[in-house]
């Protein structure tokens, strides 16, 4: 399923409106470009210290905010969660899962969560990854007792998804991106939530999910989708910062493609995140956007015209004409521990390009007194660089696979296990 899934999009993606669109994946053919310094005012100033940096990065916030991924609204919403399920003895006794279900209420609108939680069964307080998943919780393990979704899903005849409904098939059938016993293995807990739950991914306006929480007149720079999924994340921190056997302070925040740009945008905005995770989110995640390279703005603009604000379009076809670039949305992150990571046939998503961008954010956490990224040269396959951000490519394609993973918590270790 997951290929045809990919596939589908890969098809949208590419064409739009009867017309092709060719990708350049010729380095040869790229324009010269210059990035912007995170350690520059806009006035022209440098940036001498972290106190300067903190203005600095209220300036970077404001751009990306309004010329990229849209304001957040800035009211709140009352949060209730009920535990659905919980069941122990997991994983030869090992492991605990809990179904939860979260909402999200206030006089608009009511919107309703449902957060899938693995736990190893030890008593104490552990570290937990965070992340959206794609099709479902059900999807995430062959356990029959996960419900199924009856959120919007994308249809998918071969699979007998209509009416835009998941069902039985589906079950486990992601289960490869989610190694739940190895990321219990080594002492960490997962939580996990389907995506269209807190913002169905296709354009309707922005009358459904969390955007119908915040009804209201829309402008040039009111949220997208990527904001509202990193809005979500963040209210789910809101209930897991409370459970007891969660350790609050090392939670970290991950996400695949799409759910990638998510996720960064949420480490940025939620700063109770400990660390973040990019898993190949590309153009609007960490690829540098000027390099002109895979997925463009204008590609991405008109293949999701929901995710984005639309003062982003002002820079289809005109990269250069962007005063931000996102070795800058990494630099947000800073100082916390950063992981970006990406596949050596996946062009698309332009894996030097997420490379650079963690080269170019890298003075930003020097000037904290962090050590930033450690080297210059593009890393062989499978040879992790890392330093407080860390980047690896491994062969293959656009997926999320038990490598990554083991990655992830290899450089996870090195701060929440010293």
């Amino acid at each position: 399923m997951k290929k045809l899934f990919f596939l589908l999009l890969l098809f949208i993606t590419m064409s739009s409106f009867g017309q092709t669109f060719v990708a350049n994946y010729d380095e040869s053919k790229m324009p010269a470009y210059t990035l912007p310094d995170p350690l520059i005012f806009n006035d022209g100033q440098p940036v001498k210290n972290k106190d300067d940096w903190k203005k600095r990065r209220t300036e970077l916030l404001d751009l990306f905010e309004k010329e990229v991924y849209g304001e957040t609204p800035a009211g709140k919403v009352e949060l209730s969660a009920v535990v659905i399920s919980e069941k122990s003895g997991l994983f030869n006794g090992t492991a605990i899962r809990k179904e939860v279900q979260l909402k999200l209420k206030n006089k608009a609108a009511e919107v309703v969560l449902h957060l899938l939680i693995y736990l190893p069964q030890s008593g104490r307080k552990v570290p937990l990854f965070l992340g959206y998943n794609f099709n479902g919780n059900h999807t995430v393990s062959a356990d029959p007792d996960i419900a199924v979704t009856q959120s919007w899903v994308r249809n998918n005849p071969a699979q007998g998804i209509t009416a835009n409904r998941s069902n039985e098939s589906l079950r486990g059938s992601d289960a490869t991106s989610w190694p739940v016993s190895d990321i219990l293995a080594r002492g960490y807990g997962m939580a996990t939530l389907y995506y269209g739950d807190v913002d169905p991914d296709f354009d309707d306006g922005f009358g459904n999910g969390v955007h119908a929480l915040f009804p209201g007149k829309r402008n040039s720079s009111s949220w997208g989708s990527i904001a509202g999924w990193a809005w979500g994340l963040s209210r789910v921190m809101d209930w897991l910062q409370n459970e007891k056997s969660i350790d609050a302070k090392k939670i970290i925040v991950l996400g695949h493609s799409r759910l990638g740009k998510a996720a960064l945008w949420a480490g940025i905005n939620d700063l109770r995140f400990a660390m973040v995770v990019s898993n190949e989110s590309g153009c609007g995640g960490a690829a540098l956007s000027k390099r002109i390279y895979g997925e463009t703005v204008e590609r991405i603009n008109s293949s999701f015209p929901h995710w984005f604000c639309l003062n982003f379009r002002k820079y289809n076809n005109k990269e250069e004409n962007l005063t931000v670039d996102q070795h800058e949305l990494l630099a947000l992150i800073a100082p916390r521990p950063l992981y970006v990571c990406s596949a050596e046939e996946d062009r698309w998503s332009d894996p030097k390009g997420e490379f650079l961008s963690c080269v170019g954010a890298s003075p930003v956490y020097r000037l904290l007194g962090k050590q930033g990224f450690p080297t210059l040269e593009f890393p062989g396959l499978e040879q992790p660089v890392t330093g407080t951000i860390g980047y690896h490519i491994r062969p293959g394609k656009h997926d999320i696979k038990p490598y990554d993973w083991k990655c992830f918590m290899d450089f996870a270790d090195g701060f929440f296990k010293k």
